[in-house]
């Protein structure tokens, strides 16, 4: 690992990926259709960048593309990642921070526009 990068472990990544898949199938059939509510929102009323991506990793593994980007855009290429770790097996996986930070940045820019903050 160095200072711009660090090296995540690609098999916890397939376990957390997987449990990710499959808790999107799974979802639509419990009662209720439980969601996960955004702490930060709920108690600030501003969205985490994180907000809307249960409904997008479940939108995209059924196929609701449209549903997906306007929840979050990031859900479908998280989806696609755990896709790919679960497909390709790497041994190795090195993530550039300033490409994580940028997401994040990008992510949070996304949500605070979808719910009218900025």
């Amino acid at each position: 690992m160095t200072g711009g990068s660090v090296e995540v472990e690609p098999r916890e990544l397939r376990s957390v990926g997987a449990a990710m898949l499959g808790l999107a199938f799974l979802l639509p059939a419990l009662p209720g259709h439980p969601g996960l509510p955004c702490p930060l929102r709920m108690l600030t009323g501003i969205p985490c960048p994180l907000c809307g991506m249960t409904t997008s990793v479940e939108d995209t593994v059924h196929g609701h593309v449209v549903g997906a980007a306007a929840a979050n855009p990031a859900g479908i290429a998280l989806t696609a990642v755990a896709v790919a770790l679960l497909v390709t097996r790497p041994a190795r996986l090195v993530l550039s921070r300033l490409a994580l930070a940028a997401a994040l940045a990008g992510m949070w820019a996304f949500e605070l526009h979808r719910f009218g903050v900025v």
